[in-house]
């Protein structure tokens, strides 16, 4: 185990990305403080079943040992307890993952700016981005008092795609795009200081909400095809979470600070893949294939 000792906090660790990365960070032998909203004795707005606790003994069960902490990253008091509670606990903090979203309820798919939902857009800017902004306020911080720390800032697209891409609507656009910029903002403040910030994208995940859209299971995912065919280039979220136990151990991960990284590209260097052994690259598949127009086919992309 590589991550033996180094603390970790992964905030927005409920489902999805967070999940993932926390219980990857935990197979590498990382304490994981995970964070989020939902409980076994309360749901977030999501109404969903997953839990923090439930992470937890996910990222124990691989081989770390991982701490459930209720915590919502809107509330700066919340935040600042969760981080003083780590300084008291263990006195460090290696890696900070930055995966707070919560607006898969709140965007509106090619809804203009005077279309959409105000409210609705303004809570998804404070979700995706404020958070995040919250979260690194505090913990960064503790992060800085040894060397060699990180920062990963999640988020949806590369820098380089979501340049030339309108995506989704005004809002989701400004969202994904913000947390890219926060990363190089991040970089710059931290690379001077011996840490290293990095934004870092999934492809097309599969998340427990993606799976239940349509209609499908990780062991039947392949179904979802005949509605959606390009969905054969998406992947799991221990992918991504692959990726964040691959630059937590780089000893040279700093090569990447103020960077836009994604899952597919990370593969190639670090030599990692997906749980079935494949590495998929979705971002170059979407420029090369699926933008285009072309029938789905995989080949040489996983």
């Amino acid at each position: 185990m590589t991550l033996e000792g180094r603390v970790a906090l992964v905030a927005g660790a409920t489902r999805g990305a967070g999940r993932g990365v926390a219980v990857q960070l935990g197979a590498q032998g990382a304490t994981v403080y995970v964070s989020g909203r939902s409980t076994r004795g309360r749901r977030s707005e999501y109404d969903r079943p997953e839990t923090i606790e439930e992470t937890a003994e996910l990222v124990t069960a691989a081989g770390g040992r991982g701490i459930a902490v209720v915590a919502d990253h809107l509330v700066p008091a919340e935040v600042e307890a969760l981080v003083r509670r780590i300084d008291t606990e263990q006195g460090r903090l290696d890696v900070l993952v930055n995966d707070i979203w919560g607006g898969e309820l709140l965007f509106e798919w090619d809804s203009t700016v005077w279309e959409h939902d105000l409210d609705k857009g303004l809570r998804l800017l404070r979700l995706a981005v404020e958070t995040h902004a919250v979260t690194s306020h505090f913990a960064v911080p503790l992060l800085l008092r040894e060397p060699g720390g990180l920062v990963v800032e999640m988020t949806d697209g590369t820098a380089d795609y979501n340049t030339n891409h309108y995506r989704v609507s005004f809002f989701y656009d400004i969202a994904k795009s913000s947390v890219l910029r926060m990363a190089f903002a991040l970089g710059h403040e931290l690379g001077p200081r011996g840490a290293t910030a990095v934004a870092l994208t999934p492809g097309w995940l599969r998340s427990e909400m993606m799976l239940d859209a349509y209609g499908v299971t990780e062991e039947t995912w392949r179904d979802a095809l005949t509605k959606s065919p390009h969905f054969a280039i998406s992947e799991t979220p221990a992918y991504v979470g692959r990726a964040v136990a691959a630059l937590a151990a780089d000893p040279e991960v700093s090569r990447w600070n103020g960077g836009s990284l994604s899952s597919g590209q990370l593969a190639q260097v670090y030599g990692f893949t997906d749980l079935d052994g494949s590495r998929p690259d979705a971002w170059r598949y979407l420029v090369e294939v699926q933008d285009p127009g072309l029938p789905a086919n995989t080949t040489g992309y996983r």
